[in-house]
C-alpha cells in the first residue's frame, strides 16, 4: 500500500491484505497464542488491473509470482475472498462492539496445534517407505505440519521430509 502511494497509483491499488488467523500452540505443556498467515507466501491485492498498476505490483521487491501466470493473473471470486477474510472481520467487529459496551470480548474459536517435536529429537517413522527407521529432526514447519530430518540408510544419513502423522517421538 505504501508503494502504491509513493508511485502515485493509489487510484488503482486500493488494498493489500495478508489473511491471518490466531492459533494456540502447545509446546512442552505451554499454551501460546500466535498469529500466523493463512496462506504463507501470499498477499491479496484489491486493485483495478491497468498496465500501470500491474507493473507496480509485478515489480514490487519480493514478488516472485502470481496465481495464474506473469501476464494474466487469476482474480479471486467474491466467495473466495469472503471465506478468507470474513472470519477475521467478524471477530474484529465483535471485539470492538464488546469494548464499546464495556463487556469482555467474546471467546473465539481457535485452532490448537500440539507441537511435541523439537529440532534434534529422535523419532521413529511409522508410515511410508521409511517405516520403522529412526530419524533425527533438523527442521520443523508447523504451517505445513511437516518435519525435515535425517534417516540412516545403508550407513549413510539421507534427508527426508515427513508429515507429523508419519512420525512418533521415541
Amino acid at each position: 500500500e505504501q508503494r502504491a502511494v509513493s508511485l502515485n497509483v493509489e487510484d488503482y491499488i486500493f488494498q493489500a491484505e495478508v489473511p491471518q488467523e490466531e492459533v494456540v500452540q502447545i509446546k512442552n505443556g505451554d499454551r501460546k497464542t500466535i498469529r500466523q498467515n493463512k496462506l504463507p507466501g501470499y498477499v491479496l491485492v484489491r486493485m483495478d488491473l491497468t498496465n500501470e498498476s500491474w507493473g507496480v505490483v509485478r515489480n514490487t521487491p519480493g514478488v516472485t509470482g502470481f496465481v495464474g501466470n506473469a501476464y494474466d493473473p487469476y482474480p479471486l471470486t467474491l466467495d473466495e475472498i469472503v471465506k478468507m477474510l470474513a472470519p477475521e472481520a467478524e471477530e474484529k467487529a465483535a471485539r470492538e462492539a464488546a469494548e464499546a459496551e464495556g463487556k469482555p470480548a467474546p471467546q473465539r474459536k481457535v485452532e490448537v496445534q500440539v507441537l511435541d517435536f523439537e529440532v534434534g529429537d529422535s523419532v521413529t517413522v511409522t508410515d511410508g517407505p521409511f517405516a520403522t527407521l529412526q530419524a533425527t529432526i533438523n527442521e520443523i514447519n508447523a504451517d505445513s505440519k511437516k518435519v525435515k530430518g535425517l534417516v540412516e540408510i545403508f550407513g549413510r544419513e539421507t534427508p527426508v521430509e515427513l508429515s507429523f502423522d508419519q512420525i512418533q517421538k521415541n
